[in-house]
């Protein structure tokens, strides 16, 4: 985050909080927020788009090779394991409406860091009593004590809310909706151990303010947190966090959508429960 950008949440560190640019302009009535491609360009990216679509039904749709070919793959080929799912189903116990109980194995580390995420990157963060829920049921008992008081005064100082567009006491002004999430695109483990194990979060966040006469409108950054967890009390819990830029993939020519639909979106779409 460069040190003119006022909006991000980077002078708030230990907050536990999604840091989030807000754009420029308002892509709700202003001029859009990035350059606008010239034509050449776009089309160079709807061929390359439709190649590699060509590319992959060609391939999902390739007859059979020989055993040999299938049974030595290439070391630069990726393996389906890096992406599918574990098979573990989402956990059903929640505390604080989180979902908690996970499995003492790195499959259940990496779920509990995707739904913890989620948590800590939610609205509720920004309701006091709600914050303390949170805080006290994704991490440790030593380190919910000693970030508790820092969060607090992050999540109550006043030029950080009006930076956001929000109120004293973090409610949206009549009329307008605050929108913040995470959603996770994927998760690794980075170490392991019986106690202690480090996970990797990488995803999307989509934060601002949905309605007509919002100034900071809603929208879209990526992040990965690196989590490190410990397991008590027979579950994982966080005692600290790094959080990092990107990867950032390339924005499409979309065009953004109204504020009336953005909010009935956010008010209409439930969040998951995540599970490796």
């Amino acid at each position: 985050m460069s040190p003119g950008d006022e909006q991000g949440y980077s002078d708030y560190a230990e907050t536990g909080h999604t840091r989030t640019r807000l754009p420029e302009t308002d892509p709700y009535g202003g001029a859009p927020r990035r350059p606008h491609r010239s034509s050449s360009r776009s089309l160079v990216t709807v061929v390359g788009v439709v190649v590699l679509l060509i590319a992959a039904i060609a391939f999902a749709n390739r007859g059979g090779g020989s055993s040999a070919d299938e049974a030595s793959p290439k070391n630069d080929q990726p393996r389906t394991s890096t992406t599918a799912a574990s098979g573990t189903k989402p956990v059903e116990t929640k505390s604080a409406n989180i979902p908690t109980g996970f499995a003492h194995t790195p499959q259940g580390a990496q779920s509990a860091a995707a739904n913890y995420a989620v948590a800590l990157g939610s609205a509720d963060m920004f309701n006091t009593a709600w914050r303390h829920q949170i805080v006290n049921t994704v991490y440790t008992p030593d380190a919910a004590a000693a970030k508790q008081s820092a969060m607090d005064s992050a999540y109550s100082n006043e030029k950080f809310l009006a930076n956001i567009g929000l109120a004293k006491g973090g409610t949206a002004p009549n009329g307008q909706t605050f929108v913040s999430r995470v959603i996770p695109v994927g998760t690794k483990v980075t170490s392991a151990g019986a106690d202690g194990t480090t996970v990797e979060v990488w995803y999307t966040s989509l934060f601002g303010l949905s309605g007509e006469a919002s100034k900071n409108p809603v929208t879209e950054s990526w992040y990965t947190t690196t989590y490190k967890l410990q397991w008590v009390d027979g579950d994982w819990k966080i005692t600290d966090f790094q959080q990092k830029d990107g990867p950032v993939p390339v924005g499409r020519d979309q065009t953004a959508s109204t504020a009336d639909d953005m909010t009935k979106a956010v008010e209409g779409y439930g969040g998951f429960t995540y599970a490796r």
